[in-house]
């Protein structure tokens, strides 16, 4: 006769950000609850090491839900006011991380290893009793009229309930492969289609000038249009890199996620360049006539100069026909205009992005709509939990996913951990 399977108060499926950090605040509010995380990969957190360039962006010093899409604001606004940066930086703290600030208000470890924060995860999840399993991946989650019978590589066993943190469909390789959508969907939750997000684009060699091939390795500053319909649905400012196949840095990874949403969603689309960040077509034409009647003499070249990098500047008077040995004085009302328009909007011709294997994150996910906003417990599968990527939510770059990730599993620990849902658990 077969023995039934060990039962445990939770199961925690998945062992990235959200999932170590769900079973530790768990764990830490209330002991008595036993704690299962189960991950499929050997070793657990692959992503974690490899995020932020291998220095993990852990937060950032200011996070408001406008720094993130997806599903409802308030959902996300309350979810993080639940569990604030200070709260993130003290609980590393606590854990022996030490955080430090840098550009944009990035915040990262003091070491600037990545490493550190998945051991200081690791350690606190062991410190709090929390049983992880390695190598169990997890083919199949049913909900019992009492218990949940999770399946896996490695054998059987049941929760009182689940907490689904297995990430979105961004870097593959690291383990998020998208395979928590299919035990959502199982378990009766619908899905907003999914997109990369925070990925580089691909330029279509055979309808762009071929600029960013010639400066490939090239950094300037930018804003960003994503265009729908022929309506500029947002606009966005960074730091954009030149690349042998299209365009990365900041600004064209936030921009990603909302140009292929326009594509997934069949509607035309464009993305469009300024170089000349917080001008419109009118500011920027009065620039040029401002600087001609200042400093007539000086050459457009030097004044490009001024504003782009040097092979930039040489790379677009080029493309227009425009010798930069011309004197400003001599700048020609066409040829002004010409230079205008293309500095403040210069078409960028994408094919497609990069794909998940370069992607930091994901568009779309378990629509927000199907979870208890202070709880994240389902609203359509009680006792199941959803934090961190698997749901619809996408940060912007700048350590703005961790804190959803950290937030979330809050919000479900506080839900997991209170009293009236302790059981006595056998095994």
């Amino acid at each position: 006769m077969t023995s039934p399977p060990p039962v445990w108060d939770i199961i925690v499926v998945g062992a990235g950000a959200a999932g170590l950090a769900t079973a530790i605040f768990t764990r830490s509010r209330n002991p008595a609850l036993s704690v299962l995380l189960l991950d499929g990969a050997r070793r657990p957190g692959a992503k974690i090491l490899i995020s932020g360039g291998s220095r993990c962006n852990v937060t950032n010093r200011v996070v408001t839900e406008r720094d993130y899409w997806g599903g409802s604001s308030a959902v996300v606004r309350r979810v993080l006011r639940g569990f604030t940066v200070e709260e993130t930086t003290a609980f590393f703290a606590g854990a022996g991380v030490t955080l430090h600030e840098e550009e944009h208000g990035k915040l990262f470890p003091d070491s600037n290893r990545s490493r550190d924060v998945l051991e200081a995860l690791m350690r606190r999840a062991a410190e709090t009793g929390v049983e992880l399993r390695a190598a169990h991946r997890v083919a199949s989650v049913q909900r019992g009229k009492d218990l949940f019978l999770v399946s896996t590589t490695a054998g059987e066993m049941a929760g009182r309930r689940v907490v689904l943190a297995t990430g979105g469909q961004s870097l593959p390789k690291s383990g998020s492969d998208g395979a928590g959508y299919a035990l959502a969907r199982a378990l009766g939750h619908t899905m907003v289609s999914t997109t990369p997000a925070l990925v580089p684009l691909v330029l279509d060699t055979t309808a762009s000038d071929g600029l960013h091939r010639e400066l490939s390795g090239v950094a300037v500053d930018a804003e960003l249009a994503v265009w729908s319909e022929g309506a500029v649905l947002t606009r966005l400012r960074g730091a954009l890199l030149w690349t042998h196949f299209g365009i990365s840095g900041p600004v064209a990874l936030d921009a990603s996620r909302h140009w292929l949403r326009v594509r997934q969603e069949g509607r035309a689309q464009a993305l469009t360049a300024s170089f000349l960040p917080g001008r419109d077509f009118q500011g920027a034409e009065r620039f040029w006539l401002d600087e001609s009647r200042a400093r007539p003499r000086t050459v457009i070249g030097t004044t490009l100069g001024r504003i782009l990098p040097a092979s930039m500047s040489s790379a677009v008077l080029e493309r227009l026909a425009i010798d930069p040995a011309t004197v400003l004085a001599h700048l020609g009302r066409e040829e002004r205009k010409r230079l205008t328009h293309a500095l403040t909007a210069w078409p960028l011709q994408v094919s497609d992005s990069r794909g998940y294997n370069y992607a930091e994150a994901t568009a779309g996910g378990v629509d927000l709509r199907e979870v208890h906003p202070a709880t994240l417990e389902s609203r359509v599968c009680p006792g199941l939990y959803l934090v961190g990527e698997i749901l619809d939510v996408d940060g912007r770059i700048g350590g703005f996913n961790f804190q959803w990730a950290w937030s979330s599993a809050a919000a479900a620990a506080r839900a997991l951990a209170a009293p009236r849902h302790s059981a006595a658990h056998t095994r």
